[in-house]
């Protein structure tokens, strides 16, 4: 039987059995409402608490600044509509980059589609977008700026401190919104010391179950609800929380945010990094599309001359499995490697490789072994 090579923790990554545990224990133990006043729903609530400490301690935050939801997804577009509804008095313009994921991107064009003026800052060729290009982009009409901390598909990190910087002297009434969700585990955020008013994060990307996210709302900050019909989540969110994913999200965090734990790991990974950019490149015609300052979760690269979809089957076909871009694209060309402005051969090869804790060495010559073969094999069908 082949072995399974699993490459694709940008995506999703597997559930540890400690969230598991987490999750299984809730279902079968502390399965009480926890809305409920009674003993069983106390006993639920409890746990709830315990989760979002753990969350809220990741973060470097207070507990009643996290509020859960279904996944970044939602998060984003709370933080997103809520910020436009708050500040539509004050302002009309938007500030986002064209590398956002998609559920920022449609977010603000749909409020661009009511009237809101969007402008969207584009990287240069290796990915990156500089402060000064961010406090350009704000001026005093700006009311949210909403940039991610790390792109899901190449890895490069933004400037949201400039941007949380220039926002603050520039329209000291914008909100700034961070999506941290490619971030989050990997490298240390300090919610205070970021100062960005909402953070966006996500337990899938933790080896935790999916379905569950939460959002970092700074305290004191008022924004309008975008759903009714309950007081959970201090009527912010309202609706039955999700108690055996909440539970396995705050054990997963307290493991993942361990900063001796995350320090191993961000070593390991640096010298996956350093293995994988050293052997694809040696193949000819290859071209690594990630900065050399990105974070080393992720490395994006190019065959230039096998369409991605067609490397990606091949490789599936042998049990190792990466992308193209983002999941949530389902196939579509990746808006972030258009936004490269990458030659139309390396745009159309596009491969994402993004690494986990229990990645090795062997599972990189493998992958580089599988990319060479099918070169040889598919290239001259492009």
């Amino acid at each position: 039987m082949t072995r399974e090579i699993y490459l694709d923790n940008s995506a999703t990554t597997k559930p540890s059995a400690a969230s598991v545990a987490a999750a299984v224990q809730m279902m079968n133990e502390f399965w009480g409402n926890p809305s409920s006043t009674h003993a069983m729903g106390d006993a639920a609530d409890k746990k709830l608490k315990e989760a979002r400490r753990s969350v809220a301690s990741a973060l470097s935050a207070l507990p009643e600044e996290i509020f859960f939801t279904s996944g970044g997804t939602e998060a984003n577009n709370i933080a997103v509509f809520g910020a436009a509804a708050k500040n539509k008095k004050i302002g009309n313009r938007i500030v986002t980059t064209t590398i956002e994921h998609s559920s920022v991107l449609d977010s603000t064009a749909e409020l661009e589609r009511l009237g809101f003026e969007v402008v969207r800052i584009a990287p240069d060729t290796h990915g990156h977008i500089s402060s000064e290009q961010v406090c350009n982009a704000i001026n005093s009409d700006t009311i949210l700026v909403t940039m991610m901390m790390v792109n899901n598909e190449i890895g490069s990190i933004l400037p949201i401190e400039a941007a949380v910087k220039a926002a603050r002297k520039i329209a000291p009434r914008a909100l700034v919104h961070c999506d941290c969700v490619q971030a989050f585990g990997k490298i240390p955020i300090n919610a205070k010391r970021l100062g960005a008013d909402m953070i966006t994060v996500s337990a899938h990307k933790i080896c935790s179950p999916k379905g569950v996210g939460a959002l970092y709302k700074r305290k004191g900050l008022s924004i309008p609800q975008r759903t009714f019909g309950g007081h959970q989540e201090d009527s912010f969110r309202p609706g039955t929380e999700a108690a055996p994913l909440i539970a396995a999200f705050g054990t997963a965090a307290g493991i993942a945010c361990n900063r001796t734990e995350m320090n191993r790991r961000m070593e390991h990974v640096q010298s996956l990094n350093d293995y994988a950019v050293k052997k694809l490149s040696e193949i000819d015609g290859v071209a690594i599309n990630s900065p050399s300052d990105a974070l080393p979760y992720i490395i994006n690269f190019s065959t230039c001359c096998v369409k991605a979809e067609t490397m990606l089957n091949y490789l599936s076909g042998r049990g190792i499995y990466v992308s193209g871009g983002s999941a949530c694209a389902k196939g579509e060309p990746s808006h972030v490697i258009k936004a490269l402005n990458l030659p139309h051969d390396a745009a159309d090869s596009a491969i994402r490789v993004s690494f986990g804790a229990d990645n090795t060495t062997d599972d990189i010559d493998e992958l580089v072994r599988a990319v060479k073969e099918g070169i040889a094999t598919l290239a001259h069908f492009n």
